[in-house]
């Protein structure tokens, strides 16, 4: 199996049409300096009866530049952290200056922006033991203030819209969790929604969005921010990943910085100036400065990270290498920086599953930065590319089954060897069930491990099962590799090895040790690849064992009918066994751009002369797990049905 072929699916290019415009990703240098000579708006201090806390309580507002009460505005509601107050905005943050220097370069729309104590009891200031539970409970105490106290205040006294389209609300760290909480919560009062650096007081996102649907219907924005080096970048990226999941449209803007007002003031820079006005949620991928880490990473790596237009950003830290590159099927050279770190960002890159290596003065080495994956015949890195349309593979809130690894001895080859099994949800406590079993090949130059690791099977089959796409059933994942291993010495030697191995050593152990069918109605067989032209052999060659096939990016080979020949014959006279038992022979493509393309139109071509019954199925990618994953997501519909 060769390297991963990259190909760019029509709806990836809309995030890199969108970096050719220009776009500030950064506030620029003196962005939070005072200027004189510009207009300036105004910031006082207020007291309103507050019914939930049973006081008057203070807040901060500022109004715009030109502020006339014969116009009406739009209001920003701007919360604080756990540690501050209404002022803390106001002493770390300089809000006026950074609106007042965005006015006066006519990038914001005119606004009211409120700075309330979010701190909703009696003694609210920012003293003794800010993390007390009393004062953590005043903050989600401060929902309720908010909403019927403050925001009627403002509506009275002020003139602003009192329209849903008209209110945004954001904050930092505790404000920010809130921020997310509130807006989220009350839809039908907050349209625009931004959480900076959002703490643990941040809702589990499937509590904050209960309904996509309905969010994506109402948000005009949803802002989700936090620097690089912020110890709560779970609390954001967990927020993220679930609204990716459930097709919402936001922002997410990782920047350089902690938990700090650099940041925070960087984020009031770049999220007021997309406040009411027209929002294209096309155009939200291309807000990141550093973009999110690959999912591949091992635990607490911040690179390679994933940017905007489909990209990938590495950085490497090697101080005594003379030349550092990223080999990604495209070998990238990095630049080094006076630290010693290399640093370069890909070009677009396909959708999925992508092994890559690093090369230092010429030695191709694992990226001790990311996960380990056996493939190209050697361990490589590896890194996801999220796309739109790749949730079958999530991680989802369903029943989950287990992979269990699990040695064996086969006299076949005289050696231990492994394969890994997965057991559906279930199956431990249905003690008297027997389930069907597909067993699937990995290609050339992997193992066993393909299919459990880059191949995603539980989740595929996790929520295939869920959803009653699929029967529950086992998967028995083989290494297929005979002798030397690989494509370098496969032949008809080695597939006679291999259909051995599989009905001499394999499925009787499975058979032996796990609750199994044994009939052929219960037995599948399938292979990408190298895999797919074992299916061909002992599949073909044992429809007495197997009613389901699948071959996923193969074909005989058209040069080699050595090889090929016998195995048509072979067909051409067992046709009728063959359609009689197989009840579904489901062969599947990459597209044009597979490798194996033309060698399986070619070998169709012998099908429809021999009268062979199958199913075609093209997906594009080329020959790549991206293209296998969803074979199988594809084919395990079809089984035991």
């Amino acid at each position: 199996m060769k390297r991963p072929i990259l190909f760019l699916l029509l709806f990836a290019t809309l995030p890199s049409v969108a970096l050719a415009q220009q776009t500030t990703l950064q506030a620029p240098t003196g962005f939070d300096v005072f200027q004189a000579n510009v207009p300036h708006g105004m910031i006082d201090t207020v007291r309103y009866p507050s019914k939930t806390v049973g006081i008057a309580r203070k807040t901060l507002i500022y109004t715009p530049p030109g502020y006339s009460k014969k116009k009406k505005y739009p209001v920003l509601y701007l919360l604080h952290g756990i540690g501050g107050d209404e002022k803390e905005w106001l002493k770390g943050g300089a809000p006026q200056i950074i609106l007042d220097n965005l006015y006066a370069q006519q990038k914001l729309a005119p606004m009211i922006v409120v700075l309330p104590n979010g701190r909703a009891m009696k003694d609210d200031r920012a003293t003794g033991n800010v993390f007390d539970s009393l004062k953590v409970k005043a903050f989600a105490t401060f929902e309720k203030d908010l909403l019927n106290d403050l925001i009627p205040f403002i509506e009275k006294n002020y003139p602003v819209y009192k329209d849903r389209e008209q209110r945004a609300v954001a904050g930092l760290s505790m404000g920010g969790g809130q921020s997310l909480n509130f807006g989220l919560g009350n839809l039908d009062t907050f349209a625009w929604v931004g959480g900076f650096s959002s703490a643990p007081n941040t809702k589990a996102p499937d509590v904050l969005v209960p309904n996509p649907a309905v969010a994506k219907s109402k948000l005009k924005l949803l802002w989700i921010s936090c620097g690089l080096d912020d110890n709560l970048m779970l609390f954001s990226q967990r927020t993220r990943d679930y609204l990716l999941q459930s097709h919402v449209p936001h922002i997410f803007y990782v920047e350089p910085g902690g938990h700090d007002f650099k940041v925070w003031k960087n984020d009031l820079y770049m999220f007021s100036q997309l406040l009411f006005k027209p929002v294209n949620p096309d155009s939200f991928p291309r807000y990141t400065v550093l973009g999110a880490a690959a999912s591949t990473n091992v635990r607490s790596a911040r690179y390679p990270r994933i940017v905007g237009g489909s990209r990938a950003l590495f950085r490497v830290k090697a101080p005594e290498a003379q030349k550092v590159q990223i080999d990604l099927a495209k070998k990238y050279d990095m630049v080094k920086d006076e630290s010693g770190m290399w640093e370069v960002t890909t070009d677009s890159i396909s959708p999925g599953f992508h092994y890559y290596s690093l090369i230092i003065d010429g030695v191709a080495i694992a990226d001790p930065a990311s996960e380990t994956f056996y493939g190209m015949g050697r361990m490589a890195s590896g890194f996801e590319m999220p796309f739109e349309g790749d949730d079958f593979y999530a991680e989802k809130n369903v029943p989950h089954g287990d992979v269990r690894m699990k040695r064996y001895y086969s006299a076949v080859t005289g050696t231990w060897r492994k394969m890994y099994v997965y057991t559906p949800p279930g199956y431990e406590a249905n003690a008297s069930g027997k389930y069907p079993v597909l067993y699937i090949l990995h290609g050339g130059g992997e193992d066993e491990r393909g299919w459990a690791t880059q191949g995603k099977t539980d989740l595929i089959l996790d929520n295939l099962i869920a959803e009653n796409k699929a029967k529950p059933m086992l998967v028995v994942m083989v290494d297929g590799n005979m002798g030397t291993g690989g494509i370098a010495n496969f032949g008809e030697q080695t597939l006679r090895m291999f259909e051995n191995e599989l009905k001499q050593a394999v499925i009787p152990f499975v058979e032996n040790n796990f609750r199994v069918t044994k009939e052929s109605t219960g037995r599948a067989l399938a292979g990408l690849s190298m895999g797919g032209l074992q299916t061909l052999h002992a599949g073909v060659r044992n429809t007495d064992m197997f009613s389901y096939l699948g071959v996923f990016s193969s074909g005989w080979w058209a040069n080699q009918p050595n090889l090929s020949q016998p195995q048509y014959d072979f067909m051409k006279n067992n046709a009728a066994s063959i359609n009689r038992n197989v009840k579904s022979f489901w062969i599947a493509m990459g597209g044009k751009e597979d490798i194996a393309h033309d060698n399986c139109k070619i070998m169709l071509q012998k099908f429809d002369e021999i009268g062979i019954k199958y199913a075609y199925s093209e997906y594009p990618g080329g020959h790549t797990w991206p293209v296998w994953r969803n074979n199988l997501y594809t084919f395990a519909q079809v089984l035991f049905k």
